[in-house]
């Protein structure tokens, strides 16, 4: 196969149908994503059996576990991709929405419409559900896709990119709305994130290496995180057992998260009340602690962290833990070392808890609730398309509002300038 003729003829494709998603109705998106939802339903076995061959070939070639964990499709997996589709019909259309429409003293009107991006590519590893999840917030978002998955999902991903172009037939749209790359050489990535003809927007979901490469290499603008740095502080002014059940959920109810609590701050005059217990809760479902010299004095089990430490995204059942002075070394630690991802205060103190909300610069930052809540699915948005922590364009869970863009729209009646 030339990559280079055939990417560009998906992206020339892509283009021309971008065009007449931007101007169809809501009902012909529902409809597809009903459909869409049906045939994965219907197709269900078929999408099994592609994922296990995709499974077999996973662990031939050695890769790592937890790529090929990701990687699994369970029919409760399928069900729910055929269940997002059809919450993400049910959500508003944000395509046409005008707001802050005012007169002027000239007497023109002043707005601003919601518009799609355009064109959304889309490279992400192991999990087929992103084929679906991205499909269809892009759909609704107006916007036409080019999904990339990982060559350990071609086969699965192919069966249910077969499930998407018959969704968007029956709704009468272009099948070219949402295109699966067939091939499996990484040149078309390189591709992919150099058509700026025919692409506007890149989303990198994977690892970190993944993500570093696109930003590095690519020639169009980027909707990403590299990390998940996520610190939880609990405040001399916490509620105790609100505390502990926090930092209980925000590192162990997952732990291969991006918004999985990876260190635990503590102010001095609760760290001796609140360490032990959660001590006990850690060691007893398996969590490495790495703490700092005053944790380790009330901990005496724990290991000592290291510089290193304080940066590490662990993704794994390894937590860091370091007692602070005061609110302020608190926010100063996440400063330095957090990636601007989650953040979270446990505390009854009104003042602190704005403060914290007002001060720490992440794309989510939460008072008295756990990390793991940082997701677009709880943030009533749906799905989502990943998280951002750039500050350009959409930050957070990036659901349908995050695939859009603003434009003025000016309503006048002859009026002309002096």
């Amino acid at each position: 196969m030339d990559v280079q003729s055939y990417m560009h003829g998906v992206g020339r494709a892509a283009r021309a149908a971008s065009r007449e998603l931007a101007r169809a109705d809501t009902a012909a998106k529902n409809s597809a994503l009903e459909a869409m939802a049906a045939a994965i339903e219907r197709d269900s076995a078929r999408l099994l059996a592609a994922n296990a061959e995709d499974v077999a070939e996973a662990q031939r070639k050695g890769l790592e576990p937890a790529l090929v964990d990701r990687l699994v499709l369970t029919a409760k997996g399928v069900a729910s991709m055929a269940q997002g589709l059809r919450e993400i019909a049910q959500l508003p259309d944000p395509i046409g929405e005008v707001s802050g429409m005012a007169f002027r003293p000239s007497g023109i009107q002043v707005g601003r419409m919601r518009v799609p991006l355009g064109v959304i590519g889309i490279i992400y590893e192991a999990r087929p559900n992103v084929t679906a999840d991205a499909a269809g917030l892009c759909l609704k978002s107006g916007n036409a896709a080019i999904l990339r998955g990982g060559s350990e999902a071609i086969r699965c991903n192919q069966a249910i990119a077969k499930c998407v172009r018959e969704g968007l037939d029956t709704a009468g749209l272009p099948e070219a709305a949402v295109q699966v790359i067939e091939t499996t050489d990484r040149a078309a990535v390189g591709e992919l994130i150099t058509m700026r003809d025919y692409v506007d927007v890149i989303v990198p979901r994977g690892g970190k290496g993944l993500i570093e490469r696109i930003s590095a290499e690519s020639r169009i603008p980027v909707i990403k995180h590299l990390d998940g740095v996520c610190h939880v502080y609990i405040d001399d002014r916490a509620d105790l057992d609100k505390a502990i059940r926090i930092a209980d959920n925000a590192k162990t109810q997952r732990y291969g998260t991006c918004n999985t609590m990876e260190t635990l701050l503590l102010h001095v005059a609760i760290a001796p009340l609140a360490l032990p217990p959660l001590a006990q809760i850690y060691r007893d479902k398996g969590v490495e602690l790495r703490g700092c010299d005053r944790a380790r004095a009330i901990v005496k089990t724990m290991k000592p962290a290291t510089e290193e430490d304080w940066y590490a995204e662990y993704l794994a059942p390894i937590l860091s833990v370091r007692v602070v002075d005061h609110l302020d070394a608190a926010m100063e630690h996440i400063a330095v070392y957090g990636s601007q991802h989650t953040d979270a205060i446990v505390t009854e103190d009104y003042s602190r808890a704005r403060r914290f909300l007002r001060e720490v610069d992440s794309s989510s930052v939460m008072v008295n609730a756990s990390t793991r809540f940082a997701d677009g699915f709880e943030y009533g948005l749906g799905a989502e398309i990943g998280i951002s922590t750039d500050k350009l364009h959409a930050r957070g869970p990036v659901g349908l509002d995050g695939l859009t863009s603003l434009k003025y729209i000016v309503l006048g009646d002859g009026q002309i300038r002096a």
